[in-house]
């Protein structure tokens, strides 16, 4: 157990009834710091994958959270609630005979038309900002509208069960998607393509880009402080590509000078004995320090 760095990682596996911030609450009690973020807000129903970011970990964050994410979830048919999930009010519920005459070939061919890049409207009850303020805010203020459509790519979205009740139809999906794709979007979409309505009764978690849940840890270990954490070195080699850099190199960096150009046009991760020393970006003919986090000297 390593719990004593003062920069770093925390993969965790959130419960369900708690909000990310919870979490973050959590984590700095446990690892003895305020400086803690989280790439990539899990709402409070939802579980799983929770990438946490302390001292200069918070620094990667961004990048972490523009990375692809994998879930496993259940779409209800049946019925629309206000939140595209079980814990909004219902706003219209469809007649059993209805839903009797909804197939299982219905379902995976209108699930199969949200695969690949799709224009996905988010859900009114979420964390984009319209006008400076959190969607979720202005619904609950008793404010009505609709987000504008928005382009996602779903690179995975797997039926794996069809259970039908009397009076719902639950769906059991398995999806990979680029970041900013709302999993209850595509629970309420299915539903109202169906005419039946639709919103999701648990999501999950798995994957949010190189980090998953076999690496995570539950939160009562967490509060127990039983966690290894991961180092900005070990991530930002599992997020960029790599550039080795000797000790000259390692000095000019020190002052903010730019290097020779990297070899990738994406942003390189700038290692040096194992230690994260920078993040470098092709500019023009240089590689331009965009983010310093150590200094060789």
């Amino acid at each position: 157990m390593n719990n004593q760095a003062t920069d770093g990682f925390l993969v965790v596996d959130k419960d369900g009834g708690m909000t990310s911030h919870d979490v973050v609450a959590i984590a700095r009690r446990a690892l003895g710091t305020r400086k803690v973020g989280h790439a990539g807000t899990l709402d409070p129903m939802a579980t799983g994958v929770l990438v946490l970011g302390f001292g200069n970990g918070t620094r990667l964050l961004q990048y972490i959270t523009d990375g692809d994410k994998s879930y496993s979830a259940t779409v209800v048919l049946g019925a629309s609630t206000v939140t595209d999930d079980a814990e909004g009010e219902v706003l219209v519920s469809a007649a059993p005979e209805k839903l009797a005459h909804i197939s299982d070939e219905m379902i995976r061919a209108e699930l199969a038309k949200m695969f690949g890049s799709i224009l996905q409207r988010p859900s009114s009850v979420s964390a984009v900002k319209v006008d400076g303020e959190r969607a979720h805010a202005r619904v609950r203020a008793g404010e009505k509208f609709e987000l504008p459509s928005r382009e996602v790519l779903i690179s995975q979205l797997d039926v794996l069960d069809i259970k039908r009740e009397q009076t719902r139809i639950c769906v059991d999906i398995a999806v990979t998607c680029s970041a900013g794709t709302f999993i209850r979007a595509i629970a309420r979409d299915c539903g109202d393509a169906l005419g039946v309505g639709g919103h999701l009764s648990a999501l999950r978690r798995t994957r949010v880009a190189s980090f998953t849940l076999e690496s995570a840890v539950s939160i009562e270990n967490l509060k127990a402080g039983e966690f290894s954490v991961l180092s900005i070195a070990t991530v930002a080699e599992k997020t960029f590509p790599l550039r080795s850099i000797g000790e000259d190199e390692a000095i000019e960096i020190s002052f903010g000078r730019s290097l020779v150009k990297n070899s990738s046009e994406e942003i390189t991760a700038a290692i040096s004995h194992g230690e994260l020393l920078a993040l470098l970006k092709n500019d023009d003919a240089h590689a331009r320090p965009i983010a310093v986090f150590a200094a060789k000297n």
